[in-house]
């Protein structure tokens, strides 16, 4: 079931409170935090464990569908259209990565609900050498993230939502731990089947430290806006993320046939603002099928030092839902030498035991 309007009450109002109160806390911790120097870590929080969200370029905070696991990119996509759904994501990432992890989510009242999940984030064995460069054995690293989600409809139309996030990350013999918060909000009006959202990313920071230094989180602003076209079963989303920083530059070298050739500075306005900007459309025949493409002008410009193909910075998505199943995938080929692959399984409780 695709989310639905309810009518506003004094609950939802002091709900929204509430919401307001846990956003200003979590904002106040994130700058305390953050105030310590440092380098960004952390940065799995930006790879999507949604099949459906990596194929539409990696970033989406206003698809509308009631799959637990788009409660990653926005809380405020939480919702009791999700009771008792269970998810279970995979993905084969470049090297020797391997990402999985599960999530569940559970209505709370006809206007609130909350979810669950861990994410594990695995980057195979490597050699371990002295400070000589001697081969003295191999080692594994990992991060692993926890989450826990509560959103509620403020109004008819809007959604609020939090989720606080709990990291751990091994590497070898050293290790650290943070906790983060994410603060969503979205408008939906489902007789024009539009959607927008704002998100803050990543609010807080280390409370262990790998070194002598605390590193800083990934923390962003997104904003995002999706349209369902009226007379053809088509939806098309525009996805901006780092607000929080205009400057993005790149390094390209003067020659694209040449791996040898120097390279130059991109920062012109034209390249900043589209690598802001993430494109997506979706091929909706009915509710249980879709088939979506997205791109990712970012991850393409990223990859421009590297071996990157016409492929680069697109990717394709697709899912159906089968007898209380939903299957989707996704598939990304950042460059020539990476092919990138992710796998959703989803289903209902409530549906399994009918």
């Amino acid at each position: 079931m695709i989310r639905t309007l309810f009518t506003n009450t004094p609950t939802m109002k002091m709900t929204g409170k509430i919401l307001l109160t846990m956003a200003a806390v979590a904002l106040s911790a994130s700058f305390e935090l953050r105030a310590q120097d440092g380098t960004t870590a952390y940065n799995f929080l930006n790879i999507s464990p949604s099949s459906h969200v990596y194929g539409l370029g990696g970033h989406n905070i206003s698809l509308i569908d009631d799959d637990v696991n788009l409660t990653e990119q926005n809380p405020a996509l939480l919702g009791p259209e999700v009771e008792k759904q269970v998810a279970l994501n995979y993905m084969r990432y470049i090297g020797d990565c391997n990402f999985m992890g599960a999530r569940y989510g559970m209505r709370i009242n006809d206007h609130s609900a909350w979810a669950a999940g861990v994410q594990y984030f695995g980057y195979g064995s490597m050699t371990a050498t002295d400070v000589e460069g001697n081969i003295t054995g191999s080692f594994s690293a990992n991060d692993i993230a926890f989450s826990a989600t509560y959103s509620h409809d403020i109004s008819d139309n809007w959604r609020g939502g939090i989720t606080m996030k709990f990291m751990t990350s091994n590497y070898e013999s050293y290790s650290a731990m943070a906790i983060a918060a994410d603060l969503g909000v979205n408008y939906y009006n489902p007789e024009s089947d539009f959607s927008a959202s704002l998100v803050l990313k990543n609010l807080g920071g280390q409370v262990k430290k790998f070194n002598e230094k605390y590193d800083k989180l990934p923390w962003d602003i997104q904003l995002g806006l999706t349209k369902g076209l009226s007379d053809v079963p088509f939806r098309l989303s525009v996805t901006a993320t780092n607000l929080n920083k205009w400057k993005l530059p790149y390094l390209k070298r003067s020659d694209d046939n040449s791996t040898t050739s120097p390279l130059q500075v991109k920062d012109s306005f034209t390249s900043n603002l589209f690598r802001h900007l993430v494109f997506a459309g979706e091929y909706t025949p009915t509710e249980r099928i879709y088939l979506g493409l997205g791109y990712n002008y970012k991850t393409r410009t990223d990859m421009s030092t590297y071996s990157r193909n016409l492929l680069s910075g697109f990717s394709l998505a697709a899912g159906m839902k089968v007898r209380g199943f939903g299957f989707g995938v996704a598939l990304a080929q950042p460059h020539s030498g990476a092919t990138t692959f992710m796998l959703n399984i989803t289903t209902n409780i409530n549906e399994l035991l009918r």
